[in-house]
């Protein structure tokens, strides 16, 4: 049996696993993951990309629950508040991301009606929009939130985005202006199935426009990149779990199915994620939808229930874990797990399973179809929780951002 000596076995571990590091830095991989990190690091999701309506669905909310949810661009957490829950605890690691949402919920409380809110949150081009900032909001937000907006970027305060249009910003917005453009170089204007009257017209319009464009090769070779989905929020690992949807692990065919359920299964009358797919805004009246939460029919929930949100610079796990057991109802994890590393799915069910109160449910989605966590939780986790698998495809099937593959609804046990 070899010797082992301890102080020369350490400095030899140390340093392999410091060449290892290096290398991982520098390789095509790290490189990505760096390249996703540093765009991260900024506004991401002016709108949220998750159907809220869907949500709700799956939760079955009640006035006594109390919910956890991440909080990327705020609007669905404004739009469980028209459920009227006992309260609802955003956390997000992103700062751009917590400024927005303490705005939003300035917004409600503080502008005088529906329809300003609605000009504030959902119209391009309107220039009184900073003016309006200046004497209903910047007072009344706390110190922070009113400093980052006041702010300057590019030698503009960062309030004036809502003057201009904040959802042709953030890394979402210009993802989708980069789609619009490319599109036009193909002589194809995206902009014309905002205007489609029936489901027959935005057929013809995919079928027409839209599909021929996944055979370009440089649509193809861009998408062969992991980096060409960073814009939507799509970090390595989550091209990754797409690419394995396809035979020959590409992500052409992928994208173009997602494409085709957000153009093509739902009227663009009632579908506000197409808008800002296509339109790169929110449609007037009488045009569409607006968000569930800019609804008039919600407005007076909403505004009489925004003192129960708290939001959390903070992960789930960090908030979970000061929180005292059989605490909580509802957990939203939106896509964050297809990023999480073994570890990391472990700690933050654990958190969930010790916080949870019996019949709590967990929602989340995932870029493809499965579920993320079967066969990466520790038996003693998932055997708390049951997944309500027939549920979770029905409702996978009616969600209009149509971007992810699964919707999953999970189940404390008794």
């Amino acid at each position: 049996m070899t010797e082992f000596a301890p102080d020369a076995g350490f400095r030899k571990n140390r340093k392999l696993k410091a060449a290892l590091l290096r290398h991982k830095a520098f390789s095509k991989e790290g490189l990505s993951e760096r390249l996703f990190g540093l765009l991260f690091s900024g506004l991401v999701y002016p709108q949220i990309w998750e159907d809220p309506d869907l949500d709700m669905k799956a939760m079955e909310l009640e006035p006594h629950h109390r919910i956890v949810t991440i909080g990327s661009g705020g609007c669905n957490m404004l739009a469980y508040l028209s459920q009227s829950p006992a309260s609802i605890d955003v956390v997000d690691l992103n700062p751009h991301h917590i400024a927005l949402n303490k705005l939003k919920l300035g917004a409600f409380r503080h502008l005088p009606a529906h329809a300003d809110l609605v000009r504030f949150l959902a119209r391009p081009n309107q220039s009184a929009n900073s003016q309006a900032f200046d004497r209903f909001l910047s007072a009344n937000l706390d110190e922070a939130t009113s400093s980052y907006w006041n702010g300057r970027k590019f030698g503009r305060r960062r309030v004036t985005v809502f003057d201009r249009n904040i959802y042709k910003t953030g890394l979402l917005g210009r993802f989708i202006g980069a789609a619009h453009l490319l599109a036009r170089v193909h002589g194809i204007d995206l902009t014309g199935v905002a205007k489609a009257k029936t489901m027959e017209e935005q057929r013809q319009l995919f079928d027409e426009k839209i599909a021929p464009l996944f055979e370009k090769p440089v649509v193809r070779w861009i998408t062969s990149r992991k980096s060409s989905l960073f814009g939507l929020g799509i970090p390595p690992q989550q091209y990754d779990e797409l690419a394995s949807l396809a035979a020959d692990n590409s992500i052409a065919p992928v994208l173009r199915h997602r494409l085709e359920k957000l153009t093509c299964h739902f009227p663009m009358q009632e579908n506000y994620f197409a808008w800002q797919a296509f339109a790169r805004r929110y449609a007037d009246e009488g045009e569409g939808p607006l968000p569930t939460y800019l609804k008039a029919e919600h407005y007076e929930a909403i505004r009489a229930n925004v003192d129960r949100v708290s939001v959390h610079h903070a992960s789930f796990t960090e908030l979970l874990a000061g929180e005292p057991a059989a605490s909580r109802d509802r957990y939203i994890l939106l896509d964050a797990q297809d990023w999480m590393t073994d570890q990391q799915l472990n700690d933050v069910w654990s958190e969930i399973s010790r916080t949870a109160r019996d019949g709590a449910r967990v929602i989340f989605r995932t870029a493809a179809e499965k579920s993320i966590i079967e066969g990466r939780l520790s038996p003693a986790i998932r055997d708390q929780w049951t997944y309500l698998e027939d549920r979770s495809l029905e409702l996978t099937a009616l969600d209009r951002s149509a971007i992810y593959g699964g919707f999953h609804i999970y189940v404390k046990k008794p």
